[in-house]
């Protein structure tokens, strides 16, 4: 049954889950690039990333239902199997932390433009979608509250609409006030996709055991 306070949950899963550096770095890298029509071409790579983003839940949420009317208890297990999944991603972040590492800067093809803006937009959000731990638990809550499929696919509409805020605040920021900004879009851009080294954290590893340890415990007592 979709609630209020579902439906919040969901929203404040789907604004922790729109800070993603990968999206954001590449709308702001587009708005750098000397190219002819930055907007759109951002525009496309922004509305590539919203339609992995509902398609994939979608496929999740009515698959799961799915195959809970076809096997009894079913859907039990599958919700189970994304708290896990989210589980193991926050177990490997937090051995991650335990070394440091260098991100490597992103940067757009030579092919890039307005027209593999969208693609490149599918691509790079659904290589990040398996480590979205909001996006997985946001999926598993609808599913567990038996949400019908139409409600179920409209939040996920709404939660692509809220992942996608940021970079269409920034898109617009940017395209409005491109030269007045251009050295705030570089420091965001050196924030969220230039290179960087990430300094070892035991502190950060301990929380995201920590976290991992709730999220396993949570599948099991659901």
């Amino acid at each position: 049954m979709l609630t209020v306070s579902l439906m919040w949950a969901i929203a404040g899963l789907a604004a922790l889950d729109s800070l993603n550096p990968a999206t954001i770095a590449g709308v702001t890298l587009i708005l750098l690039a000397p190219m002819r029509r930055p907007g759109v071409t951002a525009l496309a790579y922004v509305m590539g990333a919203g339609v992995i983003v509902w398609t994939v839940g979608a496929g999740l949420l009515v698959g799961s239902a799915q195959v809970g009317e076809a096997v009894a208890g079913a859907s039990t297990w599958v919700r189970r199997g994304a708290l896990l999944l989210a589980a193991v991603i926050l177990t490997i972040s937090a051995v991650r932390r335990l070394s440091p590492r260098t991100r490597a800067a992103v940067v757009l093809p030579t092919w890039f433009g307005p027209w593999t803006a969208a693609p490149l937009g599918v691509l790079v959000t659904a290589a990040d979608l398996p480590n979205a731990f909001p996006y997985l638990l946001a999926i598993e809550r609808l599913s567990a509250a038996a949400v019908p499929t139409g409600a179920g696919l409209a939040v996920l509409a709404g939660y692509s609409l809220v992942y996608c805020l940021p970079c269409l605040l920034l898109l617009a920021a940017g395209s409005v006030w491109r030269d007045r900004i251009t050295s705030r879009l570089q420091r965001v851009y050196l924030r969220f996709g230039g290179e960087r080294v990430q300094p070892r954290s035991v502190r950060a590893s301990v929380g995201l055991l920590v976290l991992a340890t709730v999220v396993t415990v949570l599948a099991f007592a659901l």
